[in-house]
């Protein structure tokens, strides 16, 4: 096997800016352009330049390519920005949910620092690696006192292995929180785009730490509660998240048994509607199907093994739940970097909730992309949204 090592990427080292001292830190800015856009950088720079930006995230697969945008950004913007970014299956800006376009989010010098490692190759990084790196990583990034610092996970979803890298993050940094996307192009699980300073790959992960004057809390939401009916899967492929059995049966005839349905009425719908939970502590988080195999497995999107109890859940109101996570924050946020479910915004869709939700998103300054997994607290997880709420500082 290859050995391809974890890196701090040359050039973007986090920058020793001094604590500012205003009565007030400088929020976070949001753009959104068309993807097809002849000048999307040219948009973006009259939007982000006048706030000198420590960090811009940029999330969608523009026309001509996400590498040269951040490319471009790039030297624009200076060897001080740390530029960084990944393709999507849709994305949300400053009116919700949104289409076709780039979301550009930057983050002012004058209230962030960021620093960024990239596995260039999820594969063939192996966890002792990967577990040294970060820890060295942070400790070199060295957050300070009085300030607030998390970090943030965008993996390639085809390479199928955030469970381990959000796994390792949690043991090799345990108290900053961590969030994140899997990434895909569009809705047919295309190859993907990671991006950092102008250089594109396929199958890579980036990990960024932030420091920052804002409050940070982490925020998820995820739609459903757990039914009575459970099961164990008896036969598995843990490495291509295939379940065979599940309790000694064929898998997708023991869920459609479980979920009332017909097995030839097993649809992408049908799934969204009745995921399988895994309850971790006191928390179940889905598991979601992503199709029917031709032999009668079900392929998830998320790790599973033999011996693994799952349990059938029912979806209940997609809005009203996420509108009372957000209230529940101790102060309004000034931004929430979201990582919504791309299964999550087809099941609104198809209920005809897609306008209500992205009303909600823009209330409350969600920016951020749709993903095939999330990650949060040390978890990957599937139809969920996970976000990181900046918010101002007690006073």
């Amino acid at each position: 096997m290859n050995r391809v090592l974890p890196e701090q990427w040359p050039g973007v080292a986090p920058t020793d800016r001094p604590k500012r001292t205003g009565p007030a830190p400088a929020p976070p800015v949001a753009v959104s352009v068309p993807s097809d856009a002849p000048d999307i950088v040219a948009q973006v720079l009259a939007r982000l330049q006048p706030v000198d930006p420590a960090l811009v995230l940029l999330f969608g697969d523009p026309g001509n390519g996400l590498g040269a945008v951040g490319a471009q950004l790039t030297k624009a913007l200076g060897p001080d920005c740390t530029v960084v970014g990944c393709s999507s299956a849709g994305e949300i800006g400053p009116s919700g949910y949104c289409t076709d376009s780039v979301i550009a989010l930057g983050f002012p010098a004058d209230s962030f620092r960021a620093g960024v490692c990239m596995l260039r190759d999820q594969a063939h990084v192996p966890v002792s690696d990967w577990m040294a790196t970060l820890r060295r990583f942070h400790a070199d990034f060295a957050p300070r006192a009085g300030r607030s610092c998390f970090g943030i996970l965008l993996a390639d979803a085809q390479a199928r292995q955030e469970d381990v890298l959000v796994a390792t993050l949690d043991a090799a940094i345990p108290g900053v929180p961590v969030v994140g996307g899997s990434a895909a192009r569009g809705l047919n699980f295309a190859p993907s785009c990671q991006m950092v300073a102008g250089e594109g790959r396929t199958g890579a992960a980036i990990f960024l730490l932030v420091e920052t004057d804002f409050a940070v809390a982490e925020v998820s939401f995820a739609h459903f509660r757990p039914t009575e009916h459970r099961a164990v899967v008896t036969a598995a492929n843990p490495h291509d998240r295939i379940i065979w059995e599940l309790n000694a049966e064929p898998a997708a005839e023991e869920y459609a048994r479980l979920a009332g349905l017909r097995p030839e009425a097993l649809t992408t719908t049908e799934f969204a509607r009745h995921p399988l939970l895994q309850r971790t502590g006191r928390r179940h988080h889905v598991r979601a199907i992503r199709a029917v195999t031709p032999d009668g497995g079900l392929q998830l999107l998320s790790g599973i093994e033999a011996g693994n109890i799952l349990t059938l859940g029912n979806a209940v109101d997609m809005t009203r739940g996420f509108a009372e996570a957000l209230d529940a924050l101790p102060r309004p946020p000034v931004m929430v970097l979201g990582f919504d479910c791309i299964l999550r915004r087809l099941a609104l869709e198809r209920a005809g909730m897609a306008e209500q939700m992205s009303d909600l998103l823009a209330r409350y300054h969600v920016a951020g992309f749709n993903t095939y997994g999330e990650q949060h607290s040390g978890m990957h997880v599937n139809q969920t949204f996970v976000g990181m709420a900046l918010m101002p500082p007690e006073s």
